[in-house]
Order: structure tokens, then sequence, then C-alpha cells
């Protein structure tokens, strides 16, 4: 069941988190992707602790996407070094993961 996988990344603004979510979608890298946000941050950066906003964005895939989700999603995120995080989907009706991989097709 590991085959699928939810992938998290997180951006400054709402905008560019709706634009990673459709662009993702639109390629079929992803069955779907949903913005939540305003969160609040604190995070080490350069030595220093700081705070901010950002806005999460979590998608949908299957383990064969994800190197090309990976890759779209470094080369269109707003940062030089995004977060993106795949965590294997390990219980889930068999419905909902045939929908992802007929989603990624």
């Amino acid at each position: 069941m590991d085959e699928h996988l939810i992938v998290i990344t997180t951006v400054d603004t709402q905008e560019a988190a709706a634009k990673l979510s459709r662009s993702a979608v639109e390629a079929t890298l992803a069955a779907s992707g949903q913005v939540t946000g305003p969160i609040a941050t604190t995070y080490r950066h350069l030595g220093e602790v700081c705070e901010g906003t950002e806005w999460q964005v979590t998608f949908r895939t299957t383990r064969d996407r994800y190197g090309a989700l990976e890759e779209h999603l470094s080369a269109e995120h707003p940062y030089d070094s995004p977060e993106v995080i795949g965590v294997p989907i390990v219980a889930a009706r068999a419905e909902y993961l045939d929908w992802i991989t007929r989603a990624t097709r």
C-alpha cells in the first residue's frame, strides 16, 4: 500500500501555494493539492532563529510520480532550497488510492 504518497511543501505567499498546487495537478504529477494557511513558522536560517508566515501545500501522488513532482516543485518553488517531503500513505480506502493512480496518469 506504500505506493501512494502525501507530499508536503511550504511557500511564503498564498499565490505561490495556489500556483504550485494548480501546476502540479495540471501536469498530472499529483491527483490533488490542498493549500493551508497562513501558518506561523519558526526556523533556523544562517545561524539565526527566525519567524514568519507560510502556506503549506499538501499533494497526493504515487511513488512513481514522486521524482517528477519533486523536480517540478523545486523548479517552480520561490525558495532556493525548498522543503519537499514525501510520506507513504499506509492505510486508505482502495477506491481513493485508485483515484490517485488514475489522476496521475
